[in-house]
């Protein structure tokens, strides 16, 4: 459990103003997501002047290069200060199972992070044994962006459902050489079909997947896979060499009407394209999934050994206060998890998508690490490239339910 960092100095004849040390930050928030951590340090260098921050990052979308480099360092007794991992199963099913990382429930009661933070979000971070990691943010996984403008010159509107953009949307767009559905590389392709398995599936089977009680192979979830199969028909050809921000550039660019993205998509139009939130862009629930909120968070934990320690914490404490929140997220294009940040500081975007979460069903997403063990959506990028190759639904629930029952999900 962790000791007050106050009586760990005082104990120690020490000040933090002598307690002079470094905090690697590592992340994948590079780029145009690079402002956002940037923001989040000038907060904690202005409280912590005698703290130098080390900002490590690896590019990758989604983290998928940064959790390899990451995976190796902790394996081999070099761990980061403190690491950006997704809330959830992603880091309690690795490196908590694993006894790789500390207890922050002092840390958290400290602070009075459990009266500020949501009961539901607390329990997606801990375990009967602890709480693992301090959530700086909460992100939309199920969002369609759009630009308005575009929309009314094709003589298209948002689709309500997935029937909608299939028997109608599609066909329209397609008809004036416009690309209905923009999309990336594999991540992004995954990321797709989280979206129209919610749809598909309704919440309460969607999440029954992640507990083990419906099948991969079950034929509800084989006919998701076969609405999906239909919506890759209306994207691009050229997706697997395109990034995330390429496929969103796409739909700013007029090349394409939607692209389905999770907020940070927000963040990157408002400050890397400097769009306005409702004019340069739009946005809406994906197809089918209107009242539902697919969410995910990042979140900064503290590995077992890690350099010091204590300097450390200090990063956590600003990681989870109100004033590093409220700097970091209207730039991330994400919303505060605390229960008391300050929205007039948030775009139009972000209040709605606050306005969502506190009232949508919320659900967790798969692919940014909230519902199910890495191990599973590490090798679901496989089901997908099966998908993509075969073109078959069934092939593809029958290789998602092989690596479900080798992992254990659910157990």
């Amino acid at each position: 459990m962790l000791k007050p960092l106050a009586a760990i100095l005082t104990a120690a004849g020490m000040t933090l103003a002598t307690a002079q040390s470094e905090v690697e930050i590592f992340s994948w928030w590079a780029g145009d997501e690079a402002p956002a951590l940037e923001a989040l340090i000038d907060v904690f260098e202005a409280e912590n002047p005698d703290i130098e921050i080390i900002n490590a990052t690896v590019t990758g979308g989604s983290g998928v290069n940064a959790r390899a480099v990451l995976k190796t360092r902790m394996l081999g007794g070099d761990p980061p200060s403190s690491f950006q991992v997704h809330a959830g199963e992603e880091l309690i099913g690795t490196w908590v199972t694993a006894d790789r990382m500390e207890d922050l429930t002092d840390l958290f009661e400290e602070q009075g992070w459990m009266d500020v933070f949501p009961e539901r979000m607390i329990e997606q971070i801990s375990t009967e044994d602890g709480i693992w990691s301090v959530p700086v943010n909460i992100h939309r996984s199920n969002v369609l962006w759009y630009v308005p403008g575009n929309l009314d010159e094709w003589g298209v509107s948002v689709p309500a459902d997935w029937d909608e953009f299939l028997g109608e949307t599609c066909p329209t767009l397609q008809g004036q050489g416009v690309t209905p559905l923009a999309i990336g590389q594999n991540w992004t392709v995954q990321h797709l079909w989280e979206s129209v398995a919610l749809a598909e599936l309704g919440p309460e089977q969607y999440g029954a997947l992640w507990d083990g009680s419906l099948a991969f192979n079950d034929p509800a979830v084989v006919d998701a896979f076969a609405t999906f199969a239909d919506v890759m028909e209306c994207t691009n050809d050229d997706f697997a060499g395109l990034s995330w921000q390429q496929a969103t550039d796409r739909v700013v660019g007029g090349d394409a009407a939607f692209n389905i993205m999770g907020d940070w998509a927000a963040g990157y139009m408002t400050t890397t394209l400097e769009l306005e939130p409702g004019e340069g862009f739009g946005w809406a629930a994906s197809p089918g999934t209107d009242g539902h909120f697919m969410w995910l968070s990042d979140s900064f934990g503290l590995p077992v050994g890690a350099p010091n320690r204590d300097a450390t914490i200090e990063w956590l404490r600003v990681a989870g206060s109100k004033a590093g929140q409220d700097a970091f997220n209207p730039v991330k294009g994400s919303i505060s998890p605390r229960l008391d940040s300050d929205l007039s500081q948030y775009n139009a975007y972000l209040q709605s998508a606050a306005e969502d979460w506190s009232s949508d069903v919320k659900v967790g997403s798969l692919v940014h690490g909230t519902v199910a063990k890495e191990t599973f959506m590490s090798e679901f990028a496989t089901v997908i490239e099966i998908f993509l190759s075969t073109g078959s639904a069934e092939s593809a629930a029958n290789a998602a339910q092989a690596i479900a029952t080798q992992v254990g999900l659910g157990q």
